[in-house]
């Protein structure tokens, strides 16, 4: 789990931009650790590809060297590739996740050679949503009220990661990759990734991720992309009906994350041993070129709901 300190720190990094298609907030918080080792990306029109927009979440391990990298740059390795203007974003996903783990391994400073980052991204293009995974980060979307998962976990004890880590030399022991990594997808994490006559996609740990292709309709209300710091406290749903409420009570999508992180952090680490690690959400509100009082609407609310800037005691708490 990392060293802990004696008191979290609360203290907050949390964001919020909108245009006439998205309304987002985001928030990140150190919590327990000893250190930050979060990265996040948000935005709203690439500049390689101002048609598309781009959201990514990062969870460092061993450092923040890794994380911070891909939070500047992850998202330029996919939009060079000449898949990605070929109509073939799917593997351009792919292959920049590769292409981006291959600079860490190849290029990268001492500190990334060391350290290792998990990746869940979204880019939406032309009314389709790409969801691309390496790891444990997470992304769920609301439609028409509905939880749905953009993403899955990649853990040691999955019966295809378990097969790849095996084939490539490593071992399972307490669920964790040769007994030290609690996933089995990620950037850098070097020295998984040494065995010659396997392919990166192949290696014990690798950055090849799945990607979920789906078409926005008018019904989806919005996205999560979260690191595991929330996923260990909430399910996909209770993470679902947690901001789709607070949506309907009139909550800004910045608030909403500062409330999520709040709300999954534990009180006392040494007792729950949940709820201690490093947390960052991003909200993505889909507005259809709506106001943000039509989602609220959609959600549940009214017109008439309080919209809330900066709330330290939640406008649900007596609901």
């Amino acid at each position: 789990m990392g060293q802990t300190l004696s008191k979290p720190v609360t203290t907050k990094n949390t964001v919020d931009c909108e245009n006439s298609v998205f309304r987002v907030g985001s928030s990140s918080m150190q919590g327990w650790r000893t250190e930050m080792e979060d990265a996040d990306t948000i935005i709203l029109s690439l500049p390689e590809d101002p048609t598309a927009s781009f959201f990514g979440v990062y969870d460092g391990h061993g450092g923040a060297a890794v994380a911070k990298f891909a939070g500047l740059h992850l998202h330029q390795f996919i939009t060079k590739r000449r898949e990605y203007f070929d109509n073939a974003v799917v593997g351009a996903l792919k292959s920049g996740f590769l292409d981006f783990d291959k600079e860490i391994i190849q290029n990268g400073s001492w500190q990334q050679q060391i350290a290792g980052s998990t990746a869940v991204v979204v880019l939406i293009k032309e009314q389709r949503l790409y969801c691309a995974n390496a790891g444990d980060s997470r992304a769920i979307a609301s439609i028409g009220g509905k939880v749905r998962a953009l993403s899955w976990d990649h853990k040691p004890q999955n019966e295809e990661e378990r097969s790849r880590i095996l084939a490539g030399g490593g071992f399972i022991e307490f669920n964790r990759v040769n007994g030290t990594l609690a996933l089995s997808r990620a950037f850098g994490d070097c020295m998984y990734k040494r065995n010659i006559h396997m392919p990166p996609e192949q290696q014990i740990v690798t950055a090849y991720p799945d990607v979920e292709v789906a078409d926005l309709t008018e019904d989806w209300e919005f996205v999560v992309l979260a690191c595991d710091g929330i996923w260990d406290v909430m399910s996909n749903q209770e993470v679902c009906d947690f901001v789709r409420k607070r949506l309907a009570a009139g909550m800004t999508p910045e608030c909403i994350c500062e409330e999520l992180l709040n709300s999954c952090l534990a009180t006392d680490f040494n007792i729950t041993e949940v709820g201690g690690d490093n947390m960052t959400a991003i909200l993505v509100c889909f507005l259809h070129n709506k106001t943000f009082e039509d989602l609220v609407v959609r959600c549940g609310g009214t017109n008439q709901s309080p919209t809330v800037m900066d709330s330290p005691k939640s406008i649900l708490d007596d609901i």
